[in-house]
């Protein structure tokens, strides 16, 4: 029986929408029969769960990537479905797939290359090795849109990793806009034309502002989520970039007193010197600092933009501030993404019409689950509100 259904999460006040049925892959396969509801009535497992091969999710099925840490904040590798409880709507669901890891993906990376974040881009270049070996791993290909003021295709879907490397290594910088949304749509629209039975993903390597995208960011979840869209978003730091920007050539400080003097007081038992001088102002070019502020406002230091995508589709956030914590981001996806469970519980079928929360927990102490926060069941009329457009 195929059940109209979509899935969504509900962050904010963003807008629902019907989701089309899905049918998915993952792997390995394990189907847990009747009478294994209960956690406390199952036997631990021995060992870890192989990859052996696929598993395919019909479409009346929720299925949700699940990523768990142990109380130590590691990945936690050693679970079995009696160690999870999905709940929808507050109701305990029977587990009918579930699987470790080994999914083939389909992945897209979205980096942005625009004038703002130039001081960053050695870093940016730097990761391409990371993304090649660790998010792609070896069953994954990938391809690379970049993106200022407009998107760029830089390489279609491939399994070349050095292809992946060396176009990232050789990124350019662009002009100084950010269509941060459009490009996200892009790169949902490649996705979209993948097998469905492929894991499909997008990482953003960007900033968390958008300027002058046709695109709407409720449309573009909207659109992640029906076509079963994982977003993670690694946030590049306007300010770190800012701070390490040359002063420009045409603004030079104001000059008081005859040249080689210092006539400001220095610190309380330092000679002035050039260099106890430059220690005291540091490198900061507060110039370039203060006209971002007053260009981009709030959104400097909230990326909400960035938080919403991941945490509607299930994905994670990451923020960075130098070079090296955007390689170790870009590492941590990778490990995140090869690491996920992916459970599958049939949807009720006398559940009421809308958004249905659902809620996995797992049920030794101290562990932490991150997964989809719920879904939207049609009506009859195929909307989520019982008329009209949802």
């Amino acid at each position: 029986m195929r059940l109209p259904l979509t899935l969504i999460a509900l962050v904010g006040v963003l807008a629902a929408a019907p989701l089309a049925a899905q049918t998915r892959q993952v792997s390995p396969p394990i189907r847990v029969q009747p009478g294994q509801l209960a956690p406390q009535q199952q036997p631990k497992p021995q060992a870890k769960f192989q990859v052996q091969k696929p598993l395919r999710v019909q479409a009346n099925e929720v299925l949700l990537p699940v990523t768990v840490r142990d109380p130590h904040g590691d990945l936690a590798l050693d679970l079995g479905p009696e160690d999870f409880q999905v709940y929808d709507d507050g109701n305990l669901q029977h587990i009918v797939h579930f699987g470790l890891g080994g999914s083939p993906m389909d992945i897209v990376l979205v980096v942005e290359d625009s004038s703002r974040i130039q001081p960053l881009i050695s870093g940016i270049r730097q990761s391409g090795i990371v993304f090649s070996q660790t998010v792609m791993g070896g069953n994954g290909q990938a391809a690379i849109i970049s993106v200022d003021g407009s998107s760029h295709l830089l390489v279609p879907f491939t399994y070349d990793q050095d292809r992946i490397e060396k176009a990232i290594s050789k990124l350019k910088i662009g002009d100084d806009g950010l269509r941060l949304y459009d490009a996200l749509g892009r790169a949902i629209q490649m996705l979209e034309e993948q097998p469905a039975s492929r894991r499909r993903v997008i990482v953003v390597l960007s900033e968390a502002v958008d300027s002058g995208s046709v695109e709407k960011l409720e449309s573009v979840l909207r659109d992640a989520e029906l076509a079963n869209i994982s977003i993670y978003t690694i946030g590049l730091s306007t300010t770190a970039a800012e701070l390490r920007t040359p002063p420009s050539k045409y603004y030079s400080e104001p000059q008081f007193g005859p040249p080689g003097t210092f006539p400001h007081p220095g610190p309380p038992g330092m000679p002035q010197t050039p260099d106890t001088l430059a220690a005291t102002e540091g490198n900061a070019n507060l110039l370039a600092l203060v006209e971002t502020l007053a260009k981009l406002g709030i959104h400097l230091i909230t990326p909400e933009a960035l938080v919403a995508a991941s945490v509607a589709t299930g994905g994670a956030h990451l923020s960075t501030f130098h070079d090296k914590s955007i390689q170790s981001a870009m590492n941590r996806v990778g490990d995140e993404l090869h690491a996920e469970y992916m459970i599958a519980y049939e949807a009720p079928l006398d559940g009421p019409p809308g958004f249905h929360r659902v809620t996995v927990r797992v049920t030794r102490p101290g562990y932490s689950v991150r997964t989809r926060p719920g879904y939207f069941l049609a009506m009859p009329n195929g909307t989520t509100t019982g008329g009209g457009t949802p």
